[in-house]
């Protein structure tokens, strides 16, 4: 791709006629990339942490069930709002400020799981203001990164490889700092990875938006605040394509992820133990590298369509399992599963990056995680009952069958499926342009 017309040409990137790999390696995305991957590796061995702290503490598995529902309840309920906030002041300085928090309230964590001073109200109160600074920090990810890179496919894929990688060494990581430390060394650690998260976004030079896309005035009053609110929503509704995909993952959340997570967690475990798990998941890990290093060579013209189509390996994970098959062939599932989703989300963060205007993008994405997320906890919550009544086997084989149903229901949504992508160029003066749907795209 070539660079985008409404961006000027920065220190260490390349013009139109530059090699490709210029178009998204600068050094300001290098220092982004880097923010992530170390954030996401972070994350990562959260879990790790909670759950050897609070069970070393006393604590049962509900505790750390607690823990973990503080965090994603802030962060569900409120992104929303953080989408409009970060429309309004520099995302740039938001996200810095929420990595400082976040630095905060883990070295907080970390002092009191040192001193074996834990108690479970507070390890929830941390969790939950992590909750309300991801929120906070989230919406903003989506606006960065076509202001840093022309390539804004390779740029996805680029920061999608990492992720999963750091997903996949991060509970390693924490397994070895528990075993040769404590739980409080991994939340020590965790604090250090907002830390240099933190310092790469200081570091980080964004160059000044396109005109036309400028941020909405700020301290205009709660009316203001609530009118962005529902312009975001009103952009939001005006793309089909955009609400077709939402309101289908919603089933996928209900039926597909929600419990697919913690049903193969327990039939891997219980059938062929916890070696077998580790197996899989790192199958599942590995998958998801693959698959965003073939985002990063694959340029489809209908973006949403490819990635749907990717979609359909998915069902591999569920289906592999619920059959009862051995180790290396869920393993295989697993792999194939990770390399479609991986896809998938490149091909859809893509779309929405370059498809949305640039002074609506950060209420958009939030829309779009919120979205995401709403029916997970319902999918999670609705497994044990589901596996009770049918059988975790049965459970998961439904959950199969219903990711074929979800992928065929996005191709047959002349939106999603005719969907054509925007080049470099032509996103440049997308975001120039007024907001509004486009009758070419039915958006």
């Amino acid at each position: 791709m070539t660079g985008m017309s409404s961006q000027p040409t920065r220190e260490g990137e390349g013009t139109a006629g530059a090699p490709a790999a210029r178009a998204v390696w600068s050094r300001d995305f290098a220092l982004f990339f880097m923010a992530r991957a170390i954030a996401r590796l972070g994350d990562t061995m959260l879990p790790v942490a909670l759950a050897a702290g609070l069970l070393q503490h006393g604590y049962g598995a509900g505790a750390v069930g607690l823990a973990m529902a503080s965090t994603a309840a802030a962060f569900a309920g409120l992104v929303v709002f953080g989408g409009v906030v970060a429309d309004r002041f520099s995302t740039r300085k938001l996200m810095i400020g929420a990595d400082l928090v976040r630095l905060g309230t883990q070295a907080l964590a970390a002092a009191l799981f040192f001193s074996g001073h834990v108690v479970l109200w507070q390890i929830c109160a941390i969790g939950f203001v992590n909750g309300v600074a991801g929120a906070v920090f989230q919406p903003g990810v989506a606006s960065t990164v076509p202001r840093l890179a022309s390539d804004i496919q390779g740029a996805n894929g680029a920061i999608r490889v990492a992720e999963s990688a750091a997903q996949l060494a991060g509970p390693a990581v924490a397994g070895l700092l528990v075993g040769f430390a404590s739980p409080g060394g991994v939340f020590a650690a965790h604090a250090t990875t907002y830390a240099v998260s933190a310092l790469c976004l200081l570091l980080l030079r964004l160059p000044p938006l396109a005109p036309g896309s400028g941020r909405a005035a700020v301290g205009r009053g709660t009316k203001a605040f609530r009118a962005d609110l529902v312009e975001g929503w009103r952009e939001f509704r005006s793309r089909q394509w955009l609400w077709g995909v939402i309101a289908v993952w919603c089933l996928y959340m209900i039926a597909v992820w929600g419990p697919t997570v913690p049903l193969v967690a327990t039939e891997v475990v219980r059938e062929h133990g916890p070696r077998a798990y580790g197996l899989v998941n790192s199958a599942l890990g590995a998958g998801t590298v693959v698959g965003g290093l073939l985002a990063l060579r694959l340029r489809p013209r209908r973006m949403l369509r490819a990635g749907a189509i990717a979609l359909f390996g998915f069902a591999a994970f569920p289906a592999t399992v619920g059959a009862g098959l051995g180790p290396p062939a869920m393993a295989t599932g697993a792999a194939v599963a990770g390399a479609g989703m991986s896809f998938w989300g490149v091909m859809w963060a893509t779309s929405v990056q370059t498809q949305v205007p640039q002074d609506v993008l950060n209420r958009i994405h939030a829309y779009d995680v919120a979205g995401s997320l709403a029916m997970m906890p319902v999918g999670q919550a609705l497994a044990g009952p589901a596996a009770s009544a049918l059988g975790a086997g049965h459970v998961l084989l439904v959950a199969g069958a219903t990711s074929f149903v979800v992928c065929t229901t996005l191709l047959l949504i002349p939106a999603v499926r005719g969907l054509v992508r925007v080049d470099a160029a032509a996103a440049g003066s997308a975001r120039t342009a007024v907001p509004g749907p486009s009758p070419a795209h039915k958006r």
